[in-house]
Order: C-alpha cells, then structure tokens, then sequence
C-alpha cells in the first residue's frame, strides 16, 4: 500500500521544521573544527543532508549563521541563567560553586566551547563578529559575576572588592583551562588523568579564601 499524502506531508513537514537546528549543528561542528575563516556554507549544508540553497532559506550569510550558532548554544540562555541565579537558594560561596561547575557542564565541556577559541584565534579579522561575540557572550557572562560577587559583598560574605577587576579573576582561570583542555599533550603532564572538575573544584576554593573578609 503506498503512504497517503496526508502522512507524507505530515513528514516533510517534520523535516522541514527539524532543518534549522540540524543546520546548526553542523554549522556549530564544522566552525569548531576548522574556524570560522575556513567554513564553507556549502560544507555545512552538506552535512546537514540539503543544498545551499536550503542553508540561504534559514540563514541569508555565513555571519548569520554564525551569530545563530551563538545564540542557539549559548547566548540565547542567558536569561535562563539569569532567573537560575535569582532563585537561588543558598550562600553566595554556593553560588560561586554553582556556577562553576554548570559553566563546565553546559559550556566547557560542550562543543559550543570551541566558540569562545574560535573568536580568540579570528577577532582580528572579523571584528563586526567579535563585536557581536562581546556583546552578546562575553558582556552578558561578566554581568552574572559580577551579580555573584556583588550579592556576596551587600551581605557581607565577600570583602569589598574593585568589581570591574574582580571579574577577570573570576574568569581567567575558565580561559586557561579551555587552553589545557583543547592543548592536552602540551599543557597537561597526564592528560588521561586530568580532572576539570577538580581543577575548578580547586578554583573556588581558592577564590573564596580571596573574596571572603580579611581578619583585622
């Protein structure tokens, strides 16, 4: 019996809608891997199983479709981030904890890390992307320290601290173990060992120590 025309438009249709994030995952694979530079659109459509002229449909330029990258794996989650902090429940060195460890889980650990190292490598020649980039990745994610460590000192737990500093000491240690973590055999004596979620473990605890009120 052939398939009736109701269920096979009801499968393109499926098809159709599942297009953009399949598209956004190959894009996400292929920019991780090769650079931004060095993606072709036609290898990303290829990937994702349709023409390039499908990918224009979606997306109308490889700068689109990067931007749509970031916001599919990490800044469109943000404000999801965002109400996470706000109802919090517990100290903010808890906090500080939290946070570190769901970075590693939703971020470091992933794909989507390869975008930050990406942007590092190619900002110089694509600056309209790297402002992009700030603007919507790097920018949002000093405003959640910063709402962190500013929680932290209104009630005291943390030492008054020179916030617009304070949140690089936050953060350079997540930079530097991205560059272990993608340069193992270079940075790291026994990458078969190495263990991220000790070394950030190892992080707050030396972070707090330093946040936290100095005895007089």
């Amino acid at each position: 019996m052939l398939p009736s025309s109701d269920s096979s438009s009801t499968k393109r249709g499926r098809r159709k809608e599942a297009r953009p994030g399949e598209l956004l995952d190959a894009a996400l694979d292929l920019f991780v891997e090769k650079g931004f530079a060095a993606t072709k659109v036609e290898e990303v459509a290829a990937r994702a199983g349709v023409s390039k002229g499908t990918l224009f449909l979606y997306f109308p330029s490889k700068e689109e479709l990067f931007k749509a990258v970031v916001r599919e794996n990490i800044s469109g989650r943000f404000a999801e981030w965002e109400a996470e902090l706000t109802t919090f429940c517990g100290s903010c060195s808890e906090m500080v904890e939290y946070a570190l460890n769901a970075w590693w889980e939703r971020i470091g650990s992933t794909k989507a890390n390869g975008l930050g190292r990406l942007m590092m490598s190619e900002a110089g020649n694509f600056p309209d992307l790297a402002l992009f980039y700030r603007t919507e990745v790097v920018l949002p994610a000093q405003g959640l320290i910063r709402k962190i460590l500013t929680l932290g000192m209104a009630s005291g737990e943390f030492r008054k601290l020179d916030l617009d500093y304070a949140i690089y000491l936050v953060e350079a240690p997540l930079m530097q173990l991205d560059l272990m973590m993608s340069s193992k055999s270079f940075c790291i004596a026994n990458p078969e060992e190495f263990d991220a979620l000790k070394y950030l473990q190892m992080h707050a605890d030396n972070l707090l120590v330093g946040l936290r009120p100095r005895a007089a």
